[in-house]
């Protein structure tokens, strides 16, 4: 009964504020997003990060769960693929073949093993560093939605992704403040191997 309900409400939204394809790309692609930025939170405790990249993380975890939840129910309800949240990207088939595409901002698989190389202090420095371009990434995913024709306007996804460059942007600069304690200055463009 639950899913048939929301199903139906979903018609019944979908009918006042249709969807586009690109709320559609959006809500899929963030779900990628979202698992790897809980996969790099995770690490913290376990890399000697100070107690406030933890009380960080924590946050970032409790949010995009629960955001990873909200984004496949939405895309379940509408009779949409739900993709499994993959942290190393969206899975595509190209040409017969498998590839996985970075979503904006993501880390790309030698930054992680930095990361995931890096304890204490280095890892505190190298985790802002890396979530400020994950983040921005996550930004210009909204911008991107909003700026295509008819996106944004179903009521779920507008509340989502205002909410995603509300809070993203907080973050960013509540990380830059935590990176200008540690002595470093702002992250420069994003690192590219």
């Amino acid at each position: 009964m639950g899913d048939a309900a929301a199903i139906a409400r979903a018609s019944v939204d979908s009918a006042r504020y249709p969807y586009t394809e690109a709320d559609i790309r959006f809500m899929s692609g963030m779900i990628h997003h979202h698992a790897q930025a809980i996969k790099m939170a995770r690490w913290a405790p376990t890399h000697g990060a100070s107690a406030a990249v933890v009380r960080l993380t924590e946050r970032i975890i409790n949010a995009q769960t629960d955001e990873i939840t909200l984004m496949s129910n939405w895309l379940s309800a509408r009779r949409q693929p739900v993709p499994q949240p993959n942290p190393d990207g969206m899975p595509m088939s190209m040409g017969g073949e498998q590839h996985v595409m970075l979503m904006p901002g993501m880390l790309t698989a030698d930054q992680m093993k930095e990361l995931d190389a890096a304890r204490g202090e280095e890892f505190d420095r190298l985790f802002l560093t890396d979530m400020i371009q994950h983040h921005k990434g996550a930004v210009s995913m909204v911008k991107e939605l909003f700026a295509a024709q008819g996106a944004g306007q179903d009521e779920t996804v507008f509340k989502f992704a205002s909410d995603v460059q509300v809070d993203q942007t907080t973050e960013i600069n509540r990380m830059l403040e935590m990176l200008f304690a540690l002595g470093s200055n702002p992250p420069p463009a994003p690192r590219r191997p």
